[in-house]
């Protein structure tokens, strides 16, 4: 079976340019096993032997004794290496396996999709060459936030693909593996946040400590802030600057959610939360511009990976998505609105993306899109009210008159477009 020339040169030269990558990075490291040139010796090998492998129709036979040869090549010189001593003596064994991915995708590209061979070639130099902040960032964590990461990987792999992939409920909107989806969305969002703020430590700016504060979120940070200032009253501008970021924030994370959850809609859904977002974020960048020289401490938040917390947004998944097709079926459009305020008041994740999932199902408990922003907007709205709530409640009254004034813009917005959006649209 022969392959145009065209075709053979082509797979030849994404090989040569893999190796060379990799080898450079490898030959900058000073590894002693391999550089710049055996590298991209080693992928073209991978090519020539998958092309007579092919050939020579040996089943696999060729590709294997090569790998073998060059697993054997690279184990005696790494012993004789060893056995040297000095600065040498390099007791890991990053290069071999580089070599060997290396001799893989080589392979690889005689048989596979080339812009995986070029991914994976990208992603082992990018390895290679960031080991110091790789091993930093490992450092900086702590049993915690290991514990975090497994859990993520225990709620999306583990858990996920067992679920059935069924409606259980007279609305047939009950599905156990899609609730879960939204957990492992919602939960990998926060964990994101969350590694970000364990990076950059408890001492940040107001900027960033709002920033990665609204990632996690923005209840826990208003919380925080408020408690702070029950402390020390002069933290009361900086610390209300920091929950209208970390409020924005959390504006532009609902936007992101139904952008995953509902693409078909986002044209139909967004216009108006891009209007009410945009004011939340000049009241949070007033605050800031205000504030920004002032150092303030970032919030302290709790692991959001949790299986508790996990399957308390579940519950709580299932219980608003649910409650928005019985309200809709039982008490018409009105009770969804009831619904949405009082799943606002602590969280927006959860309304968010069950309204958006109904409007973009199709089925017969459907959201018109009319009815779907207008449910998430009254939901930011009630969620905005608790905030200032818990910055007066927790806080004190400096703080609370600070972040009123600084809500009241994206409050009067959403009360606005509640009202006029329909004919200003149209």
């Amino acid at each position: 079976m022969y392959e145009p020339s065209q075709i053979l040169f082509e797979q030849l030269g994404i090989a040569l340019g893999i190796g060379l990558i990799v080898g450079l990075q490898r030959q900058f490291a000073e590894s002693p096993l391999a550089g710049l040139r055996t590298f991209p010796l080693v992928s073209v090998l991978g090519v020539i032997v998958g092309l007579a492998d092919r050939q020579l129709e040996a089943g696999g036979w060729v590709v294997v004794a090569g790998f073998l040869s060059l697993a054997v090549v690279a184990a005696l010189t790494k012993s004789m290496l060893i056995r040297q001593g000095g600065p040498q003596a390099d007791y890991g064994l990053t290069t071999e396996i580089a070599l060997l991915l290396i001799y893989g995708l080589g392979v690889y590209l005689t048989v596979g999709d080339r812009a995986v061979a070029i991914v994976a070639g990208g992603v082992a130099a990018v390895l290679l060459q960031f080991k110091p902040e790789l091993h930093g960032f490992v450092a900086r964590l702590g049993a915690t936030d290991l514990r975090a990461i497994m859990t993520f990987v225990l709620v999306t792999c583990v858990v996920l693909p067992v679920l059935p992939d069924a409606a259980y409920d007279p609305f047939g909107v009950l599905n156990p593996r899609e609730i879960w989806l939204m957990v492992v969305l919602i939960v990998g969002v926060s964990l994101v946040g969350y590694i970000a703020y364990k990076l950059f430590g408890a001492d940040a700016g107001v900027l960033l400590g709002g920033v990665l504060g609204g990632a996690v979120s923005s209840t826990a940070t208003t919380m925080s802030c408020a408690r702070r200032t029950a402390e020390d009253i002069g933290f009361a501008r900086a610390a209300a600057a920091m929950v209208a970021i970390a409020s924005a924030v959390g504006y532009l994370r609902t936007l992101v959610e139904i952008a995953v959850v509902a693409p078909a809609e986002f044209p139909r859904l967004a216009p108006p939360l891009i209007l009410v977002t945009i004011s939340m974020s000049a009241a949070a960048g007033w605050a800031w511009w205000r504030t920004y020289r002032h150092p303030l401490k970032m919030a302290e938040h709790q692991n959001p990976t949790e299986l508790r917390s996990a399957l308390a947004f579940a519950v709580l998944y299932a219980a608003v998505i649910w409650g928005l097709a019985a309200s809709r079926f039982l008490l018409g459009g009105g009770g969804m609105y009831v619904v949405a305020a009082l799943a606002g008041l602590v969280n927006t994740d959860a309304i968010t993306i069950s309204t958006s999932r109904l409007v973009q199902n199709g089925g017969p408990q459907t959201i018109d899109p009319d009815d779907g922003w207008r449910i998430i907007l009254v939901a930011l709205l009630a969620n905005l009210a608790f905030k200032a709530g818990i910055a007066g409640l927790a806080g004190r009254w400096a703080l609370f008159r600070r972040v009123a004034m600084i809500f009241l813009p994206p409050a009067l917005t959403t009360v606005a477009l509640l009202a006029t959006w329909g004919w200003v649209a149209g």
